[in-house]
């Protein structure tokens, strides 16, 4: 690992219409759009959808992170991420995370204990420790 601090240079270029185009050095850009609840075209990424998108890859990193430290043995991992928008105080923000992770496991697996894991994946997820909102994160674990 380099050491801190790190830095994560994106750019964003956009005519009067039309797609925001999202890069970073080294990699395919990302068309953007408002979402469809801002009155924006189906079909494209969102600030709002990346966003949630980083709670939800970063969680997945976490664990993988964890659970290898702890050699936890798992198959797969399911990670579905709901942000919650609302107005408060008169300011639009994201409010809340819901993080719901099902996790495949061997047969015979400590079921409580991977879910222990599950939860210090969330709790150390540095894009999630970077947000105001509320988290929770509701959890299944699968044998087989």
């Amino acid at each position: 690992m380099h050491p801190y601090p790190h830095r994560y240079r994106v750019s964003t270029s956009a005519a009067a219409t039309g797609n925001v185009t999202v890069s970073s050095p080294g990699l395919a850009d990302i068309p953007s759009n408002p979402p469809p609840e801002f009155d924006g075209p189906e079909g494209f990424w969102s600030p709002e959808t990346l966003l949630c998108a980083a709670v939800a890859d970063c969680f997945v990193l976490s664990f993988r992170a964890v659970a290898r430290a702890s050699k936890l043995d798992w198959t797969h991992l399911d990670c579905h991420v709901e942000g919650e928008l609302d107005r408060v105080a008169g300011t639009t923000r994201f409010t809340r995370y819901i993080t719901r992770a099902t996790l495949h496991v061997p047969v015979g697996t400590d079921a409580a204990r991977a879910k222990l894991l599950l939860e210090k994946a969330e709790h150390v997820c540095l894009i999630s420790n970077s947000l105001n909102g509320e988290r929770e994160l509701a959890c299944d674990i699968i044998e087989g």
